[in-house]
């Protein structure tokens, strides 16, 4: 599977949105694990090891599935495209060639990307058909760092963080504004809570958003359409996505399973009928 060897980010954009999450990953990982934890369970105990261990699993398919997406080539760029006998491919002015069914021009990447989903700016990149797996399961590992984190928070800010006056209701509504006015550990651990409660928000949206379609044999471009051509049933949906060993591919990205097709022909309700 070809690498993409230009994976900056090609938008201001898309750089301050990639970078915010390289830099907010790890900060929230130190203080839900050497902030947050310490003040439930004493450090190293059996407790603390079985969270601290989970923390960290999570943290390992976090990172590994975002650098999957970032490095997985999912364009037609060096492909061998082979449109005898196949319909739906269209012209693509841009790339100057015939785009196979599925794909789409991105015009931030600047080509045309197998099987388009969407421009991913948490990425700087498009995702695709060789790295849509990577791209779900980052997100739900996203979703259950930030719900487990949430878990913890509730019970930390209200033990733990002190408020002393009407003032503090406006230092939770507003966090980041308040933190940059007055720069206490106080604000900033109510800053950090508030960033996880709202990703856990996002991300159980998005993943509720992109399992479904997934759960349906679409992409997003083919989300107006009721019902998909594609949609070869739920259990074989899934298969396109994650391939062979789907089961497995949550323990790890670098567990291998193969994709069932190239991302250029394509399989429909019809011609598996007709088989």
């Amino acid at each position: 599977m070809p690498i993409r060897v230009k994976v900056y980010p090609k938008t201001i954009g898309d750089a301050c949105v990639t970078a915010f999450l390289f830099t907010i990953i790890p900060v929230i990982y130190y203080f839900e694990l050497w902030i947050v934890l310490p003040r439930f369970y004493d450090t190293w105990s059996y407790q603390y090891l079985f969270h601290f261990c989970m923390g960290n699993f999570i943290l390992f398919n976090i990172c590994s599935n975002l650098v999957a997406v970032i490095l997985t080539d999912t364009s037609i760029n060096g492909r061998i495209l082979q449109s005898e006998g196949s319909t739906n491919w269209r012209f693509c002015s841009v790339c100057e060639t015939l785009s196979p069914p599925r794909s789409w021009h991105c015009n931030v990447c600047n080509t045309c990307i197998l099987k388009r989903d969407h421009h991913c700016i948490f990425t700087s990149c498009c995702v695709g058909y060789f790295n849509h797996r990577y791209f779900i399961m980052f997100v739900s590992y996203m979703f259950i760092a930030t719900i487990y984190s949430t878990i913890f928070n509730v019970q930390f800010i209200y033990n733990y963080v002190k408020f002393d006056s009407w003032v503090s209701i406006v230092k939770i509504i507003f966090p980041l504004a308040t933190l940059f006015l007055e720069w206490t550990e106080n604000q900033l651990y109510v800053a950090l809570i508030i960033i996880v409660g709202l990703g856990s928000g996002f991300t159980g949206v998005l993943l509720y958003y992109h399992v479904d379609m997934l759960l349906k044999g679409m992409v997003s471009p083919e989300r107006r359409n009721k019902l998909s051509q594609y949609d070869l049933g739920m259990k074989n949906n899934v298969k396109i996505v994650f391939g062979e060993n789907w089961h497995l591919t949550w323990i790890s990205p670098f567990i291998k399973s193969d994709l069932p097709g190239n991302g250029i022909i394509w399989e429909t309700k019809v011609s598996t009928k007709g088989k």
